[in-house]
């Protein structure tokens, strides 16, 4: 718990010094007290009241105060946000490196269904919105927790050529921006960012799946410079294998105009195999940058098993709600409570 105005705290000085003055008063009582032969007498004719009827209500009282005295500060709560006030965006690679078959049947295959998994596996009221990249990016669905939305799209991508992973983030802080007032869109001017881990991300995270390294449009780290600005975390995910391998699509994974024929071979010499190399330098400096994190996954499974457990590895998001409101309604409950105790047990 944290208080927006911790100086209000020197209101609780009231307390002390009411029992100060209590005990002052009460000191005084007895010096001028009038001596009396017998006690009994008194005991006798004084109403019978035992010594935690007399104490319960300065305690209560007591206890009203301090509760309203740290009213007075504003105390906060840290509380995790809800999971469907938040949204992720998975940013998928459909470059045409994605054909590579060193992950069988080929790379997209096997990120389709680990995206599918990936969906299914999630709450429901989890927002997720997709992003496709090649040589350019795009938002193909907005966050939404419509499951068969999002299975979909993931049925439909199509492999093209390119790399734009600095677009792709750029694409991500937009589709946030469209549902969160929080988050400015990129081209507007921000000042400077304050450094990760310093609390002041934002529930909403950016996931990038790819395979390659960036090769047009805007440097990824350029583009996590944006993200970071915002508050948004960036995960990114390295896909594949170093092994040469040739790079084989269907038909129903390329896009129309790009350029291959069914059953597309690419690659120089060696038989039209080459070795498509993961940019882990790029994509670490983007997460440690962004207060996300880097993961490796060399074959189907691992990819499985980054995109499932990825919710949990996810920093937990919270927020501070005041509860000045309830310390308010507790002081007032004590001290009201205090109060009527001592006049009824008072008055008998």
């Amino acid at each position: 718990m944290s208080l927006a105005w911790p100086w209000a705290l020197a209101a609780l000085i009231v307390v002390p010094l009411l029992l100060l003055v209590r005990w002052w008063l009460n000191r005084r009582r007895r010096k001028v007290a009038v001596r009396v032969s017998s006690i009994a007498l008194i005991r006798a004719a004084l109403p019978g009241r035992s010594r935690w009827q007399r104490r319960i209500p300065a305690a209560l009282f007591g206890l009203g105060l301090l509760a309203l005295g740290t009213a007075m500060a504003r105390p906060q709560a840290s509380l995790a946000v809800p999971q469907d006030s938040t949204a992720i965006l998975l940013a998928m690679d459909v470059s045409q490196s994605m054909c590579s078959t060193d992950v069988p049947p080929n790379r997209l295959a096997a990120a389709k269904d680990a995206a599918r998994e990936f969906v299914l596996a999630q709450d429901d009221g989890t927002r997720i919105g997709l992003v496709a990249f090649s040589g350019i990016s795009g938002l193909l669905v907005e966050p939404t927790d419509d499951k068969q939305a999002l299975l979909d799209a993931i049925d439909n991508l199509r492999t093209s050529r390119g790399t734009a992973i600095g677009q792709a983030i750029l694409t991500s802080i937009d589709a946030i921006a469209e549902i969160n007032p929080a988050v400015p869109p990129t081209g507007v001017e921000l000042g400077a960012p304050d450094s990760p881990g310093s609390g002041t991300y934002i529930a909403d995270t950016i996931v990038v799946l790819t395979d390659g390294a960036n090769t047009q449009g805007v440097d990824p780290v350029t583009a996590a410079q944006e993200a970071k600005a915002r508050g948004l975390r960036v995960y990114t995910i390295g896909f594949g294998t170093t092994d040469p391998a040739p790079l084989i699509c269907s038909a129903d994974q390329m896009a129309p105009g790009s350029g291959a024929r069914p059953e597309w071979r690419g690659g120089g010499g060696g038989g039209g195999r080459r070795a498509q190399l993961i940019d882990e330098d790029t994509l670490g400096e983007v997460a440690e940058l962004t207060g996300g994190e880097y993961f490796r996954a060399q074959d189907a499974k691992q990819l499985v098993d980054v995109l499932t457990d990825l919710p949990s590895t996810m920093v937990v998001q919270k927020e501070d709600v005041e509860m000045t409101v309830w310390f308010v309604l507790a002081g007032a409950l004590l001290a009201g409570t205090g109060v009527g105790l001592s006049l009824r047990w008072n008055r008998s």
